[in-house]
């Protein structure tokens, strides 16, 4: 943001489509106006700009929309009193002010603002969807239910993990290690009494002494891992299918090489999303950390995620701690949720979470998961959710129970 004085041009420049709208608002009755004082060549004024014009256009018979650039009309900057730039004045229909804000300001705040000031611009969701009780109960046997994603788990790919919180039950050794990495404990005590089916016929090994078979898909896509109880059957697997051997610490050191950025559990760098500061790139293993660790961030962030049922990219700007531009437009976020027994709703853990490119998508994947609970939300109160948790929150992420046994 920068001051407000400074250029010598004594005139109010508007752009032209914001002389149409103030010329189209005196034809009819008066309406209330947003003023927004910025200048072309600031930053938070750039990002400003379209969500201007998009309000300029979809609420043309609600609200006038009005830019001064003050830097070469000061004059207004003194008229308004203005300390920094941008600034939003919201003025009623008679002109008088009723409320101000400096800096960046988000299409959802703007919005809020004018509810507040008595202004009809719709409700906040115009469409939400929600669905707090399962399709059909959950009749499986819970040492079959994956701890981490509450998927069914196969036998031959097991892993049991018994730890102070309770007993583990795993459907991979991914799941094994993004358990491991969001413990207090050390990855290795976790695994001093965990054991592993082997692939070649279910029996449990030590998941420490067993030989593992990590092997890719011609996509490149999630990793494969399978286990062996020694070397040989190992050796045997790996002339049929391909892939590497590993020993339990090398196997380790590869799925703990990439954590989320906000929960620190471990995540495969092919299913993460992105979430961009400058050069620097952060995973997150969910749209949900994602925007934990945008919240976490002052400046400007880029989340880059995935359409959970399509795969198709969702792009998110945020700026100054709120929402500055979805692609598409249309993108939503799931929050999946869980009742406890006494009836409060707790989050169901990063599996349960995702963003979809439209509430139609996301219909469609709540269908095909007749278990899942939870509600539609936007992107804007997704990273609100995050905003509003405190540091301890922060700091307990993926610590307090959610993916515990049950």
């Amino acid at each position: 943001m920068g001051t407000g004085k400074g250029r010598p041009l004594p005139i109010v420049v508007l752009s032209f489509a914001c002389l149409a709208a103030v010329a189209t608002a005196a034809d009819g009755p008066a309406l209330p106006r947003l003023v927004d004082l910025g200048s072309e060549g600031c930053v938070p004024c750039k990002k400003m700009a379209p969500i201007l014009e998009e309000l300029r256009t979809e609420f043309a018979d609600r609200f006038v929309v009005e830019f001064i650039d003050v830097w070469q009309t000061p004059d207004a900057g003194d008229k308004y009193g203005i300390r920094v730039i941008p600034t939003q004045i919201f003025l009623d229909a008679s002109g008088k002010e009723q409320f101000r804000h400096e800096g960046f300001y988000s299409r959802e705040d703007i919005l809020a603002k004018w509810r507040e000031l008595g202004v009809d611009v719709g409700t906040a969701e115009s469409e939400t969807f929600s669905r707090w009780e399962p399709v059909q109960p959950d009749g499986r046997s819970k040492d079959a239910i994956c701890s981490v994603c509450g998927d069914d788990i196969a036998l031959e790919a097991r892993v049991e993990a018994p730890t102070e919180d309770g007993d583990y039950r795993l459907c991979s050794m991914h799941h094994f290690f993004v358990t491991a990495s969001t413990l207090d404990a050390e990855t290795f005590a976790v695994a001093e009494h965990a054991t592993v089916a082997e692939a070649a016929g279910g029996t449990m090994v030590p998941v420490r002494s067993a030989v593992y078979l990590y092997g890719l898909d011609e996509s490149g896509g999630t990793p494969s891992i399978r286990a062996y109880a020694d070397r040989d059957a190992a050796l045997a697997a790996r002339a049929e299918s391909g892939g590497s051997i590993m020993t339990f610490p090398a196997l380790a050191r590869r799925e703990l090489a990439s954590r989320c950025g906000f929960c620190q559990r471990a995540v495969y760098p092919e299913e993460a999303a992105l979430v961009k500061l400058g050069g620097l790139q952060v995973p997150a293993c969910c749209g949900g950390c994602a925007m934990g660790i945008a919240a976490r961030m002052a400046s400007e962030v880029d989340v880059r995620d995935r359409d959970r049922l399509t795969g198709e990219p969702i792009d998110i700007t945020i700026y100054q701690g709120s929402v500055a531009s979805v692609e598409p437009s249309t993108a939503v976020a799931w929050s999946g949720q869980r009742a406890q027994p006494d009836g409060t709703r707790v989050p169901a853990g990063c599996s349960h979470q995702g963003l979809f490119a439209s509430p139609e998508n996301l219909r469609r994947w709540v269908e095909a998961h007749p278990l899942a609970t939870g509600e539609m939300i936007t992107i804007h109160r997704a990273l609100a959710d995050k905003m509003a948790l405190t540091p301890q929150q922060i700091r307990n992420a993926c610590k307090i129970g959610q993916c515990a046994p049950k």
